[in-house]
């Protein structure tokens, strides 16, 4: 099978994830498909290939070569996002795309059209992988897995190409923010390594936000609403003034960038109590803590106005990988340098998000963060352009090179 034939191949697999279950892997059919992919990479011939319980699945391109050379790995996550179906899957190429609308779902009257996304317009000329409107496409991240693996093939197909040990490791439950958790860092055995998990052609990531979640529970007192003056506290109504205290501007639809932010994600209420539930985000450390300051003192204020009724718990999520990074910049220089020589023009940026990489760097194992090739991730638009998915794979090769040759 070659690149293609592999990333259609595995989108086969229903392996959305759900934060609900508090398994790991929280739901079935990422173990079905890492247990597809163990087989798969025993018969190309890697070695120590494991995979435990919990869906953690790793494996072993040996060195080449008798140099001392760090221990490289490659990682993706086997699972999609909750946000959309992953099931039944129907992806179709658009061969040479010519600028034009792309009907996804003619019955449904569903279409990709470059004035809404006009990134597309970006990729005239290319061939592309499409969705059939009625699930996303898995591209995130099932286009980091077959690069890797595709990558590690032609790896073995070219003996000549000089590399040191190379380890590959694929894990559950990134988009719901657990798939670091159980990474087993010391097992995996890395200097350092690489998730291959951004989205278009030339990503490198080696910043991410710092992340919290804050829930916010705000007891009421009920009663009925004819007799109510002087004792009725509604909580739905605290609830809707401390909202409106925090900064208006300071939301995700009105930042970009480093800039950082409040969001909120859920609420659910009644007379007698509201919850809100927030998460917090910024790249600068000392102004992250000062956002979680800043919700704790919003309580203090509302409970001087409405004496014990609301408490708070605030949870840090991540942390910005570059405090991790920075000692070691040679892996960004090493990448950059892998796509120069392939030919990619490099997009240096943070994410205003986070990824495993960023958790896996503060359990010891310095991890940035690669393009896999795809666009408009986690729903019924996403689209992947065959040749970015070529050079996310020759990166991975060119890495491999270098890293033996200096």
């Amino acid at each position: 099978m070659n690149l293609i034939d592999k990333f259609l191949d595995y989108v086969k697999f229903d392996t959305q994830s759900d934060e609900l279950t508090n398994l790991t892997p929280s739901t079935p059919g990422q173990m079905e498909f890492a247990k597809y992919l163990q087989k798969k990479l025993i018969e190309m011939g890697l070695s120590e290939v494991t995979l435990d319980d919990n869906g953690y699945l790793f494996a072993t391109l040996p060195a080449n070569t008798d140099k001392q050379l760090p221990v490289i790995g490659f990682i993706a996550h086997l699972d999609t996002s909750p946000d959309m179906s992953g099931r039944h899957v129907n992806p179709r190429i658009v061969k040479d795309y010519d600028g034009s609308v792309i009907t996804l779902n003619k019955e449904l009257g569903i279409a990709l059209n470059p004035e809404e996304f006009p990134e597309l317009l970006q990729y005239k000329g290319q061939d592309l992988i499409v969705t059939d409107g009625t699930t996303l496409l898995g591209a995130d991240d099932k286009a980091g897995v077959a690069e890797i693996v595709d990558a590690v093939e032609y790896l073995l197909a070219h003996p000549e190409i000089k590399h040191g040990k190379i380890r590959i490791g694929f894990n559950p439950d990134e988009e719901i923010g657990l798939g670091a958790h159980k990474f087993d860092v010391k097992k995996f055995g890395c200097d350092f390594a690489y998730t291959m998990d951004g989205g278009e052609i030339g990503e490198l990531e080696y910043e991410n936000f710092n992340a919290a979640s804050a829930k916010i529970t705000i007891k009421g007192r009920n009663v009925h609403p004819g007799y109510a003056k002087h004792k009725m506290v509604n909580s739905i109504r605290v609830a809707g003034q401390f909202m409106s205290m925090l900064p208006r501007w300071e939301t995700p639809e009105h930042t970009e960038e480093y800039e950082g932010f409040y969001h909120l994600v859920g609420i659910e209420g009644t007379v007698e109590q509201t919850v809100l539930t927030y998460i917090i985000r910024d790249h600068d450390r000392d102004r992250f803590e000062r956002r979680k300051e800043e919700i704790q003192h919003l309580v203090r204020k509302t409970n001087r106005e409405f004496p014990d009724s609301t408490s708070v718990e605030i949870k840090d999520q991540y942390y910005n990988m570059r405090e991790k990074i920075e000692p070691v910049m040679y892996i960004i220089d090493l990448a950059l340098e892998a796509m120069k020589e392939v030919g990619v023009a490099s997009k240096v940026q943070p994410i205003r998000g986070g990824t495993d990489g960023a958790q896996l760097s503060f359990k010891g194992l310095p991890c940035p963060n690669i393009f896999a090739g795809g666009l408009n991730f986690h729903g019924r638009y996403e689209f992947v352009p065959i040749p970015s998915m070529e050079k996310a794979r020759d990166v991975i090769v060119k890495i491999a090179e270098l890293a033996a040759r200096k």
